[in-house]
């Protein structure tokens, strides 16, 4: 694990998005996750929506938090600065 990504404890669903969010941080900059309902019933591998998003999120937290830092690391940043997953 790459000591210079920290990622926070926190994460939260995004109605916009229709999506969990969570922060990841390297050299100072804060950097958004974005997790797709989709990759995280995948992962967890259950059937997840909003109302389970969160939960389903902790069960395979460091999954996505390793899916994040190798796209970090491999600079695969959206447009808008942000790290997409699924």
């Amino acid at each position: 694990m790459n000591q210079n990504i920290l990622f926070s404890d926190r994460c939260e669903w995004d109605d916009k998005r229709q999506a969990v969010v969570f922060q990841a941080q390297q050299a100072g900059q804060l950097i958004d996750c974005i997790v797709s309902l989709g990759l995280l019933s995948k992962l967890d591998d259950t059937k997840v929506s909003k109302e389970n998003a969160l939960a389903a999120f902790e069960r395979v937290r460091f999954d996505f938090e390793d899916l994040a830092e190798e796209a970090i690391e491999d600079e695969k940043f959206s447009p808008t600065g942000e790290i997409i997953l699924g």
